[in-house]
């Protein structure tokens, strides 16, 4: 399997799509506000002199995973916030805003290795940077997000900030059940798919998902090797499987709409692991596949407290 191609999210706006499955990913984007507003007020307040006073222009990057309705969110807070405090501080002419998006819906099936190109952008042109729920997918960890942070520096200005978001652990071990659970569920739905016979056995024993969510100090590590970036934040959160609409969380049972959780999670989940899916077990199994894993997490759900844990770095470019 070219996991190269095939790693990406599920496009349109379909049932199974992100586009429609993308609310968990949204809501660590709101508890990463915090970071996110104090990177960018840091970065304006720093050097209101060279970029707000003067009214030259600012440019962001999105690396998100992915179009949907998480898209725009941090562009418009930048957007937003920058404007208030140039204007807080006397600033009446606002900058030129320019933001790179890396999930446009033409892109949206564009492989999440293109972050590791040697130039996504031109040198010392980005002033914030921005990356939720798509480094973690940098499977050979060390050297992946090494070169992302080496690439990036190329491209970032001294003084310029970049906030990553990953699924992360709080264990230093890399096969804690914080990290791994919701996969080894997946991974129990494919086995009874392959003891009725619908999966080949060997199929199942050379898939293999590529993705490494990193503790709290391996992210440091591999920063202060790297040797570009100052870290200023450095942060775990976590949050319920279950994330609900309107601001809150499902309770362990049933959601508010009275469709119980694992349907809930097992559709959040079929629209970032379908292609790698489709690619090595074929496309007729994938309902009867994801029925099995709703049924698996609605019974773990119920009983269990399971939660996403998400590592947080807000850096500064050093001049």
């Amino acid at each position: 399997m070219e996991v190269g191609r095939v790693l990406h999210m599920n496009g349109g706006v379909g049932e199974a799509s992100y586009a429609n499955n993308s609310l968990v990913q949204g809501k660590v984007i709101s508890m990463t506000k915090p970071i996110i507003d104090a990177a960018i007020t840091e970065l304006i307040m720093c050097s209101s002199s060279s970029m707000a006073r003067a009214a030259k222009s600012l440019c962001m990057a999105e690396l998100g995973c992915s179009s949907g309705p998480n898209t725009l969110i941090v562009a418009t807070e930048f957007v937003k916030l920058v404007s208030q405090l140039c204007r807080k501080h006397g600033h009446d002419q606002l900058p030129e805003f320019q933001i790179q998006l890396n999930d446009l819906p033409e892109t949206i099936s564009t492989p999440f290795f293109q972050v590791l190109c040697p130039q996504l952008f031109a040198a010392k042109s980005l002033h914030f940077v921005h990356s939720s729920y798509s480094l973690m997918w940098l499977s050979k960890f060390q050297r992946d997000f090494s070169t992302f942070l080496r690439c990036r520096s190329e491209e970032v200005i001294g003084g310029g900030k970049m906030v990553l978001t990953l699924l992360g652990r709080r264990s230093e071990s890399a096969s804690s059940k914080e990290c791994c659970y919701i996969w080894e569920l997946l991974a129990l739905s494919l086995k009874e798919m392959v003891s009725q016979g619908l999966i080949e056995e060997e199929k199942l024993g050379s898939f293999n998902i590529p993705q490494y969510t990193p503790s709290l100090s391996e992210v440091k590590t591999e920063v202060k090797k790297e040797g570009s970036f100052t870290i200023n934040r450095l942060q775990v959160s976590e949050i319920a499987w279950a994330a609900c609409g309107d601001g809150g969380f499902c309770s362990l049972e049933y959601s508010k709409n009275g469709v119980d959780n694992g349907y809930n999670v097992a559709k959040c989940m079929r629209s970032v692991v379908e292609p790698l899916l489709v690619e090595h077990f074929g496309e007729l199994v994938i309902d009867q596949l994801f029925e099995n894993y709703r049924n698996i997490l609605s019974d773990r759900m119920s009983k269990e407290d399971t939660k996403f844990i998400n590592v947080t770095v807000s850096m500064t470019r050093k001049d």
